[in-house]
């Protein structure tokens, strides 16, 4: 597969080649791909637990909501947008 990453993105490759942290840039991408696989399993994750609680129902002020979400979040080390 051949695609174009970018000019700022091939010096952040060369760099990272370059210094040693990776043997070849296929590496940096590989690493890069893993990273990301990882943050959407995350945030699947979070996604099926706040459809559970929808579905479970119940009442709760938008304070508990911001809280809950805020502390799952923190459970599987993603961080919250600011505000």
């Amino acid at each position: 597969m051949d695609v174009p990453i970018g000019e700022r993105w091939q010096s952040f490759v060369a760099a990272a080649v370059e210094t040693g942290r990776y043997v070849s840039a296929s590496d940096v991408v590989t690493e890069g791909l893993r990273l990301v696989q990882e943050r959407e399993e995350r945030l699947q994750a979070l996604r099926e637990m706040v459809e559970e609680s929808i579905a479970r129902g119940g009442s709760h002020t938008g304070e508990d909501v911001a809280a809950a979400i805020e502390a799952a979040l923190d459970e599987i080390d993603i961080a919250a947008p600011s505000r």
